[in-house]
């Protein structure tokens, strides 16, 4: 690279509004300089701490990335008012998120509490076989956020019950959630509710559907190549090589002896989809399913709250209406919104499945993306973001090579700024006028953005998508990496097809008056 030698040169001044954005007039090294040091601090991470690396190495690595790049950004010329003003806007741009993180872990533990999730898993063991329970699990997920347009209630609700139904088939827990994972993203990437889908063909100006259907090209391989994949783990009894039928039925008759499972339980999840699916807003619909939860175990699951309440000797579950005060019940409800729900049902299975969700569980990741926001504001403020992408950009020639250009920026950004809308927004901004000159129609980019923005959040640890699911399905990331198939798969393709040019369409030549 003709700037790989070039020192640090002053930054243009900021403004004094905060959004206004510092240009590094540097070297392209020097600004990604900070990146190598991430990128090893949080392998080394892994490498030490395995899965426990979200825990709380992962957010210490971040943060010393973070001031790692403030010092960088120091020396180069900014202030460090300047870094300290963008880290508060970067954290800004999480808060919903963290909002709704909290709000699902409140609804995890009021839906056990609730019998609702006791309910949905009871069902899944009657109807699903393990043969062909990952296929389904895709099926499933792909037709609920398809008609929700939201991987994250998705897979906060449907695909908590998804993955308890694996454990209980002993199918590995990393393969049950990447089928809700992949199939929640197919959703997600092709519903025209989704947020991400509106924002991708919105950044780069393309009529919505045109942008849909530009899609199927990439995403219908995509899912089809993970229905298989799952059809033929477990058909072949990979999948669940430890399947045992009388441990099924233990489990059932364990969740049966606390919670009522009737049809009535199911009410609960459908009231909330519909609400998503006629739009309202995310956070609203999840306070309403969290009360829902809480009515539900009010009125239904008195032999829950007893048990969650005042935990009676094993095999003693014993409780009714009559004997449980309403005190005893709004404070079980209360505490399974704050800290989860903790099961007694005397079957160390069920209580295992059982035993999670609350507010307090989802702390651990708020830390990580905060630790994530820190390091990308740094990272922003001091224009090193910018460029790297300009950097990248400049030996962006020829439509191959400006397609995988997009594609492997809405990944670093995911890397990097840690937040799909992020990755959607910048990228789009930087290369509408690119492909523009390039002759190709911007249909083309919204694609890329989708194929890499939106999918590839959820395989990054500390992205927000990457830690929710982690958080949310109790498998983490670098676990289920492998088999959220449609989530690696796609993005594939799409190279692919870039140099292939297939599906690659150009901007129609007019003719001449």
């Amino acid at each position: 690279m003709t700037d790989s030698n070039e020192g640090p040169t002053a930054h243009s001044s900021p403004g004094d509004s905060p959004h206004d954005t510092t240009v590094f007039q540097g070297g392209f090294w020097f600004a990604f300089a900070p990146v190598l040091c991430l990128i090893v601090l949080l392998v080394g991470s892994v490498i030490i701490f395995g899965d426990d690396t979200t825990g709380g190495p992962g957010q210490v690595a971040l943060m010393l990335a973070g001031f790692i790049a403030a010092t960088f950004a120091l020396i180069s010329g900014s202030t460090w008012a300047a870094l300290e003003r963008q880290v508060l806007l970067s954290t800004g741009y999480v808060t919903q998120a963290i909002l709704i993180l909290l709000l699902v872990g409140g609804l995890i533990g009021t839906w056990i509490l609730g019998g609702i999730v006791p309910t949905l898993i009871v069902w899944g063991l009657h109807l699903l076989s393990p043969e062909v329970f990952l296929a389904a699990a895709v099926v499933i997920s792909a037709l609920v956020s398809l008609a929700t347009g939201s991987s994250w209630s998705t897979a906060g609700t449907l695909g908590l019950a998804l993955v308890g139904i694996g454990n209980a088939m002993q199918i590995d827990p990393a393969m049950s959630a990447g089928a809700v994972i992949s199939g929640a993203y197919f959703g997600d990437k092709m519903s025209p509710f989704s947020e991400t889908t509106n924002l991708a063909s919105s950044m780069v100006g393309v009529d919505l559907f045109a942008h849909i259907r530009h899609m199927f090209y990439t995403t219908v391989p995509g899912i089809a190549i993970t229905i298989v994949v799952f059809l033929v783990l477990g058909l072949s009894g990979d999948a669940a090589a430890g399947y045992d039928p009388a441990r099924i039925e233990s489990v059932v008759s364990g969740i049966e002896s606390v919670f009522d499972t009737s049809p009535v339980m199911l009410l609960p999840p459908l009231i909330l989809f519909v609400l998503v699916a006629r739009r309202m807003p995310a956070i609203p619909a999840l306070m309403v399913g969290l009360l829902l939860g809480v009515v539900f175990a009010l009125l239904f699951q008195a032999d829950a709250i007893r048990s969650f309440v005042a935990p009676p000797p094993a095999g003693d579950i014993t409780s009714s209406l009559d004997r449980l005060s309403f005190g005893e019940a709004i404070r079980a409800a209360g505490n399974a919104a704050a800290t989860g729900y903790e099961a007694h049902s005397g079957v160390p299975v069920v209580d295992d499945l059982l035993s999670r969700g609350g507010m307090a569980s989802m702390l651990t990741t708020i830390w990580l993306i905060l630790s994530a926001m820190f390091f990308s504001g740094i990272m922003e403020g001091s224009g090193f973001l910018q460029r790297i992408a300009a950097g990248i950009l400049r030996f962006a020639r020829g439509a191959g090579n400006l397609i995988a250009a997009s594609l492997g920026t809405s990944l670093f950004l995911n890397l990097t700024a840690s937040d799909q809308y992020l990755s959607l927004v910048v990228t789009g901004r930087m290369y509408k006028d690119a492909f523009a000159r390039e002759g190709l129609e911007h249909k083309n980019l919204s694609r890329a953005l989708e194929d890499s923005g939106t999918l590839t959040s959820a395989l990054v640890p500390w992205n927000t998508c990457g830690a929710f699911m982690a958080s949310t399905l109790g498998v983490a990331t670098l676990s289920y990496l492998p088999y959220a198939i449609l989530n690696w798969s796609v993005p594939l393709i799409a190279l692919a097809y870039a140099y292939l040019g297939y599906s690659v369409t150009r901007i129609p030549e007019q003719a001449p008056e």
